[in-house]
C-alpha cells in the first residue's frame, strides 16, 4: 500500500504520484492522439494504485472527461479513484474562448463534468483560470455550496496569483492550488508556496517535467511540432543552455540507478506543501515508469545540489 497523502484540509487521500490526463483525449493539445491508448493509460493507473487522476473540461474539449468516465464505469472502481477536473473556459457564440468564474457558470460546469465523467460527485473541482470580473471569494463560495450538496468533495483553484488566492481563500475554503512550477520556473517559491504552506493548502505543480525537458531524453537535435515549438524553454540558445543543466542531473540519477525524470519528481515532493504531482502519460508504460519515483530517497545534500543547479 502506497503511503497516501492528504490534499489540503480535505478528506482526500491520494498517491503522491498522480496522472495528468491532458493527453487522454486532449486532441486540441496534442496531434494524433490514440483514444484507446489514452483509456489504457487510465486503466493502468487505476490498476496500479495511482488513484489521483487530473483532467479538465478544456482537454478535448470534453473528450478527456468522457474517456475517463468510460473507464471508471468499465472498471467499477469509481470509489477507489480521486478525480480532479476543472472549469472556467466558455465558448462564445463567435467561437471564442473566454474565462468565466461566475457562480452560475461554475455550477453549470460542474453539472456538465458530472455527466461526462458518469459520476454523481467530483472529488476535487478547480476553477481552471481566473476571470477578470468575478470576486474570487464569490466564485469559491459557489463551489462551497456544491460541496455542501455533495457534488464536489474539495475545492481547488488554478493559475491564480497570490492576491487572487488570498481573496479566494478568505473563508478558508480552498484545499488545493494548481500552478506552474518546475526546476526551470521557480517563481512560486517567492509567494505562492509560502502562502500554501502557511494555510494548509496543497500545491500541485503542473508541467512538472517542463513538457519533457526535465526528463533528460532530448538533445540539441530534437525538434517539436506541438505546444513546445513556441515555448521559450525549447528555442534557440535557451534550449541548449537548459539541456546542459539537465545533464548535470545525470550523475546523481545514475548513482541512484534511476532516470532523471524520477529524480526531478522526487525533488518536488521534498518541497513544503507539494503533496502530490501529476506527470502526464501518453502510454501505459509511462504510467508505470512515473510510479518509480516513489522508491527514491534524496539526502539533504542531494536536495540542495539539485536546487543549486537550477538557481
Amino acid at each position: 500500500m502506497t503511503n497516501h497523502t492528504r490534499l489540503g484540509k480535505s478528506d482526500l487521500l491520494v498517491n503522491p504520484i498522480g496522472l495528468g490526463a491532458n493527453a487522454v483525449g486532449g486532441h486540441n493539445l496534442y496531434p494524433n492522439l490514440d483514444e484507446e491508448a489514452g483509456k489504457d493509460v487510465v486503466r493502468t493507473a487505476i490498476a496500479h494504485g495511482m488513484n489521483f487522476i487530473d483532467t479538465a473540461f478544456i482537454y478535448g474539449p470534453k473528450r478527456s472527461e468522457e474517456l475517463i468516465g468510460e473507464v471508471l464505469k468499465e472498471t467499477g472502481k469509481r470509489d477507489e479513484v480521486v478525480i480532479a477536473t476543472k472549469g472556467a473556459h466558455k465558448f462564445t457564440e463567435q467561437g471564442e474562448v473566454v474565462f468565466d468564474n461566475s457562480p452560475d457558470f461554475l455550477r453549470a460546469s460542474v453539472e456538465g463534468s458530472l455527466q461526462r465523467l458518469q459520476t454523481d460527485y467530483i472529488d476535487l473541482y478547480y476553477i481552471h483560470f481566473p476571470d477578470e470580473h468575478t470576486p474570487k471569494d464569490e466564485a469559491v463560495g459557489e463551489l462551497k455550496k456544491l460541496k455542501d450538496e455533495g457534488k464536489i468533495r474539495a475545492i481547488g483553484v488554478s493559475n491564480f496569483s497570490l492576491e487572487q488566492l488570498q481573496t479566494a481563500n478568505k473563508d478558508g475554503y480552498v484545499d488545493v492550488l494548481q500552478s506552474e512550477y518546475n526546476l526551470f520556473k521557480r517563481g512560486a517559491e517567492q509567494d505562492l508556496l509560502p502562502y500554501t504552506a502557511q494555510h494548509n493548502i496543497s500545491f500541485i505543480p503542473y508541467f512538472p517535467l517542463a513538457s519533457g525537458l526535465l526528463a533528460g531524453k532530448y538533445d540539441v537535435n530534437t525538434t517539436f511540432d506541438d505546444l513546445r515549438a513556441r515555448d521559450p524553454l525549447f528555442t534557440g540558445e535557451a534550449f541548449t543552455h537548459n539541456l546542459q543543466k539537465v545533464e548535470m542531473l545525470r550523475p546523481i540519477a545514475q548513482a541512484k540507478g534511476v532516470e532523471i525524470a524520477h529524480l526531478v519528481l522526487a525533488w518536488y515532493l521534498t518541497r513544503d506543501s507539494i503533496d502530490a504531482i501529476i506527470p502526464g502519460a501518453k502510454r501505459a508504460d509511462q504510467v508505470l515508469d512515473n510510479l518509480k519515483t516513489l522508491d527514491i530517497q534524496l539526502t539533504p545534500q542531494e536536495i540542495e545540489q539539485i536546487s543549486h543547479i537550477f538557481v
